[in-house]
């Protein structure tokens, strides 16, 4: 069984995920997905912005991580890339990331309302002081700035607001149509992201509703575990692959070099 590639892979130092990278890898073989890419969160120009990404520090430290693993590891693919937060005002920051290395991808990711990391367990009573539908539309309206910018060449974990259950009462097809208008101009990928099944919303990202808007617009997708342990690698991917398929993709795209390429997404 050969699952697709798993291109939302963290490491030790986001300082939330454990285990070894090669522990990752060498899982990545048992449970068989083509390829492995991480994709740790980026580092911020202050060094205590949050205390969940790596430092500017060891941004050379986790380049040598993964070119090790490469070398270690002939028989595997592994892709090297960035998650970068999407934050209005960082756009210089996120410019300057992106030429420090010939990353493979580069992961566009919003997790910030202003100086609120709505997913953030520690911070979900602040959920509590807001009107839900708001946050989607801020979020969504923060998503179309990111496809806009030009930087990434996947959006990740779509749907992320319903993380702990916050789910909108306006329709989610409407709040999202002019992201998808946006995102279908730019090509840009979108990854199917299983690590919601392991949330309190219990569903993957994006929901089924939205893989169904993406098929009809030919949006091409990825696979992400957002793994933050090794045995999270590939985490439900055979069910994710039966859910596109149902819902109409035919493939899914690998990144080399931040050029890609369709690849049949095969029954499995």
């Amino acid at each position: 069984m050969q699952l697709p590639a798993d291109y939302h892979v963290h490491t030790f130092l986001c300082n939330h995920a454990v285990g070894d990278p090669n522990e990752y890898v060498v899982q990545a073989k048992v449970i068989g997905v083509s390829e492995i890419g991480f994709a740790d969160h980026a580092p911020m120009p202050r060094e205590d912005f949050d205390d969940w990404r790596m430092s500017k520090s060891q941004l050379e430290e986790y380049i040598r991580l993964i070119e090790g693993l490469r070398a270690r590891h002939t028989g595997l693919e592994i892709r090297l890339g960035l998650e970068v937060d999407y934050i209005p005002g960082y756009e210089w920051w996120t410019e300057r990331l992106i030429k420090t290395y010939e990353w493979d991808y580069i992961i566009g990711s919003v997790h910030y309302l202003g100086d609120w990391d709505f997913d953030n367990s520690r911070k979900i009573q602040r959920w509590n002081e807001v009107e839900v539908d708001s946050v989607w539309r801020q979020y969504v309206e923060l998503l179309i700035k990111a496809v806009q910018s030009g930087f990434f060449d996947v959006i990740g974990h779509l749907d992320l607001p319903k993380k702990f259950g916050h789910r909108p009462k306006t329709n989610v097809g409407l709040l999202f149509a002019d992201f998808f208008r946006v995102a279908a101009n730019a090509g840009i990928a979108i990854e199917i992201n299983t690590s919601g099944l392991r949330k309190d919303c219990r569903e993957i990202y994006p929901s089924m509703e939205l893989l169904q808007e993406m098929v009809k617009l030919g949006t091409p997708i990825t696979f992400g575990s957002d793994a933050h342990a090794p045995g999270e690698v590939g985490w439900e991917f055979p069910r994710a692959v039966a859910l596109a398929r149902e819902v109409g993709f035919k493939s899914w795209v690998r990144f080399i070099g931040r050029k890609r390429e369709h690849v049949e997404l095969r029954t499995i």
